[in-house]
């Protein structure tokens, strides 16, 4: 099998096994664990870097720097590992935080949690699609194939950092509901 198919398929089956072991996990609770409290600012922090280095990778590759260009995006790609491990560690150890409630009581606004869900499952469904477009541009670049990267690259980069940023904007809007 040439590398091309080798990691197409490696593709086709990442992008498909980490939607659905992060559905799997979300619903499992380690048992007498302390929750990780701390992790929601440290991943709203990496998402936060993570669009940082994507703008600056992207000022490096217009300028013509592929060296730093390529060392922003593996940094961004080990970021977002990094998110999801904390993420899923999170999220096992810890109770769904609802939005807008306080001691059992709905505090927040109609508007507000209108606003939240449409940015909380527009992130989601990005961070979906995202996988597979990360994985192909990366690929492209390790088979050389320039011309498809960049293609593939100018739907990634504004997708990547449209789940970045609001990947903040969902903590910043749910952290006042952690309990």
């Amino acid at each position: 099998m040439n590398k091309k198919k080798l990691y197409n398929r490696l593709i086709t089956v990442t992008s498909i096994a980490i939607p659905v072991v992060v559905a799997i996990l979300f619903r499992v609770r380690i048992p007498n664990v302390e929750p990780l409290d701390q992790l929601p600012p440290i991943y709203a922090g990496i998402n936060a870097l993570t669009a940082i280095f994507l703008l600056i990778a992207l000022v490096a590759i217009k300028q013509g720097n592929r060296k730093l260009h390529e060392r922003l995006m593996k940094v961004n790609i080990l970021f977002s590992l990094a998110f999801l491990v904390m993420y899923i560690a999170y999220h096992m150890t810890s109770d769904p935080t609802p939005y807008g409630i306080v001691d059992g009581i709905f505090v927040a606004s109609q508007t507000s949690k209108i606003i939240y869900f449409t940015i909380l499952i527009s992130h989601i469904i990005l961070s979906i699609v995202l996988i597979p477009l990360v994985l192909v541009a990366y690929s492209k670049t390790v088979l050389v194939d320039f011309v498809a990267h960049k293609k593939i690259a100018r739907i990634a980069f504004p997708i990547w950092l449209y789940v970045t940023i609001t990947g903040v904007v969902v903590y910043f809007m749910i952290s006042p509901y952690y309990t």
